[in-house]
């Protein structure tokens, strides 16, 4: 017996030669067959004929039945960055286990773009959002999260909204960077920085400077340069501190995207890392161990980022999470290679 494209008449068709209801495939199919008492060997046999019948479930009709399009929208503020395409992706393939699409926009690091994602995503109807925020206001995630639509937050967050969200140990893992320099005898330390007034920054610059501090070593605030987490803006960070009045002996940068603008101006003034500069990148990339020295880096744990901020938003979905917001931090970690050199 051939299979119809209609919905109806496919289900009534595995019905038939199952010898049950349309109403049990129908529970079968939409995942419901424990939650309606279905035996295992009714639902075992169900899921095979579909599969030999080659059954295509109606999104749209399902979605409808449900008020659910099974659809989790996702804005990131650069696709291109490695961080985020790699948090974007562990988004997509936990959210392809339980069922769900996953639409991406991407903000370009602009706010105003940002609010037109969240109007495109708001009326494709999806069901949550999972936003990595360019970072410089909230408003635009407020007013989402009024409209009952869950959110959930990662990388930069705003401590005034009550979200869920998650985020690395930017603090501890600037503070690693910089104790690391100075157990290597470094005094002389710079911070190319990103989007000045971003919660990541916040914590990164924060971690500079306690480290300094707690460590009882000055720091020179001429060496804090940077406005935003480009490759441009390491270049030109570098280019700065290189040719100032005062050279520092090691550079901290940001993030992976201003440290490799960083190395390329460097390798422009013909130094030599870490003979004539000694540099640390905040957040790990793959390339940085095939580099003609290896880049010391802050390893963030991407894979665990979008797993947990799809796990929360899913948790709410599927109303399991409790009414307290969550805050996960997630741990760094300091990968050392080659980059840094012994000061005597």
């Amino acid at each position: 017996m051939s299979l119809s494209k209609n919905r109806k008449t496919t289900i009534k068709v595995i019905a038939e030669r199952a010898g049950v209801s349309v109403s049990t495939v129908s529970r079968v199919i939409s995942g419901q067959g424990k939650k309606n008492r279905i035996s295992k060997k009714t639902e075992e046999v169900v899921t095979r004929l579909a599969k030999e019948l080659n059954y295509e479930p109606n999104i749209l009709a399902r979605s409808l039945r449900m008020k659910q399009t099974f659809t989790v929208g996702m804005i990131v503020p650069d696709i291109s960055n490695p961080f985020f395409a790699s948090i974007a992706r562990y988004v997509e393939i936990e959210s392809r286990k339980a069922g769900y699409s996953v639409i991406i926009c991407d903000s370009q690091e602009d706010t105003t773009l940002e609010k037109e994602s969240i109007k495109v995503l708001g009326m494709r109807k999806v069901d949550g959002m999972i936003i990595c925020p360019v970072g410089r206001e909230s408003k635009n995630i407020a007013d989402v999260s009024k409209s009952n639509i869950p959110v959930v937050i990662v990388d930069r967050y705003f401590p005034t909204l009550d979200l869920s969200c998650v985020v690395s140990d930017n603090y501890n893992g600037a503070m690693q960077a910089i104790n690391h320099f100075i157990d290597k005898g470094h005094q002389k330390i710079a911070f190319i920085q990103g989007i000045c007034d971003t919660s990541v920054n916040k914590e990164r610059l924060k971690g500079f400077i306690d480290a300094h501090e707690k460590n009882s070593i000055p720091f020179n605030e001429s060496f804090i340069v940077g406005e935003d987490f480009g490759e441009q803006n390491g270049y030109i960070g570098a280019k700065i501190l290189l040719n100032g009045s005062e050279r520092p002996t090691a550079i901290f940068g940001g993030s992976n995207l201003i440290s490799l603008g960083a190395i390329r101006a460097i390798s422009e003034e013909h130094l030599k890392i870490p003979d004539d500069i000694s540099l640390i990148a905040f957040d790990d990339q793959p390339y940085f161990d095939f580099l003609s020295t290896p880049v010391t880096s802050v390893r963030q744990k991407k894979e665990e980022l979008g797993k947990i901020s799809i796990a929360l938003l899913l948790s709410e979905l599927n109303k399991e999470i409790s009414p307290e917001k969550k805050k996960i931090i997630v741990p760094t970690e300091l990968i050392v290679r080659k980059s840094v050199k012994q000061l005597n």
